[in-house]
């Protein structure tokens, strides 16, 4: 009996040995990837068709470098401040934020001051003032109305090529409608702007039939179009749309109505170079669009919140640069039929 209890012992002694070292490369590996600086990361919401792709983009650049917290705020601002409050109480080393409404810029603020917390705001753009009032805060975006001045070019190059197909009621005016994005949003007010003014300059009069936000909803968009096509019927010589989700809901709705076949025609242009966009202007039902470049607008939101999370200036080892307003802009680029091999590689 004393032999039998003396055989367990070493039989035990080896099962608590491989135990414990089973245990120490488990810590080993949970310590490695907690050595990983933490970045609270937000999305206005998944189901946007253009921040899914920058949503992407940070995943993809932090992988091996930093561990994401991404959250989905689900287009509720009082969502999104409570997830701020949550990563902050998880440790994480700075914010990068996609806000729902931009005016709430400073309650983030508030919240990350506390913990001398870097935010890097992305997408939508807060007041000037509000990023010049906290040192530790950044913005990544887009110059909203170069956007709007590229699609106005491209409105004025389709139409001149092809104004005695498309003037229908040959009175030399474009009779438009316009589909808006968020009302207040600087890229919804600076698209809406610019692109009407940019076809005035080019000395070509419009006349707006209507225009009325689809909040960048696809969805939504097609609902208006098919409200307007009821309503104006062959009157509509141009669809404007600040973004291409719109476009594309705007497409479907003309498609139900029997445009694209034969020589029934409607030119269409939007905003961010999409790949379903892409895929309807290499099929010739789309005029053009306007590279909003997600795979950079990610790269460059993520460099700068692991640079801010790991104490680096914000552009230490990287190509980008600040404006005078504290902001690294991406640029544009108009897209046609002609150069689509640009934003299909951005979108890679």
């Amino acid at each position: 009996m004393i032999r039998k209890k003396l055989l367990v012992i070493p039989i035990i002694a080896s099962l608590l040995v491989g135990v414990l070292a089973g245990c120490s490369s488990t810590t080993k590996k949970t310590e490695e990837g907690d050595s990983l600086p933490k970045i609270g990361t937000t999305i206005y919401k998944y189901d946007d068709n253009f921040m899914s792709f920058v949503r992407r983009a940070i995943e993809t650049n932090a992988n091996g470098k930093a561990t994401v917290l991404m959250n989905d705020s689900q287009n509720d601002q009082a969502k999104q401040l409570e997830q701020v409050d949550t990563m902050i109480s998880k440790g994480v080393k700075s914010l990068a934020i996609n806000l729902v409404d931009p005016k709430a810029a400073q309650s983030v603020i508030d919240k990350a001051k506390k913990k001398n917390l870097p935010v890097i705001f992305f997408n939508k753009e807060p007041d000037a003032a509000v990023l010049k009032g906290y040192e530790k805060s950044w913005y990544v975006g887009t110059e909203s109305k170069e956007s709007g001045i590229l699609q106005g070019k491209l409105v004025v190059d389709s139409w001149n090529k092809n104004k005695d197909k498309w003037d229908k009621n040959k009175d030399g005016k474009i009779q438009y409608v316009l589909l808006k994005g968020e009302p207040g949003h600087p890229d919804a007010e600076a698209r809406t702007k610019y692109v009407i003014e940019e076809i005035k300059n080019a000395g070509i009069q419009v006349e707006e039939l209507a225009m009325d936000t689809a909040m960048w909803d696809s969805a939504k968009a097609t609902d208006k179009m098919d409200a307007w096509i009821s309503k104006f019927n062959e009157k509509i010589e141009f669809v404007i749309a600040n973004n291409d989700g719109m476009a594309l809901g705007a497409l479907a709705s003309l498609e139900k109505a029997g445009y694209f076949k034969g020589d029934k025609f409607m030119p269409i242009v939007g905003v961010d170079a999409i790949p379903d966009m892409l895929t309807k202007i290499k099929e010739g039902k789309v005029v053009g669009t306007v590279l909003n470049d997600a795979k950079n607008q990610g790269k460059a939101t993520f460099d700068l919140a692991l640079n801010a999370a790991t104490g680096k200036d914000v552009l230490s080892g990287t190509n980008w640069k600040l404006d005078g307003s504290k902001a690294v802009r991406v640029p544009y680029i108009a897209i046609t039929k002609d150069n689509l091999s640009i934003a299909e590689e951005a979108y890679k």
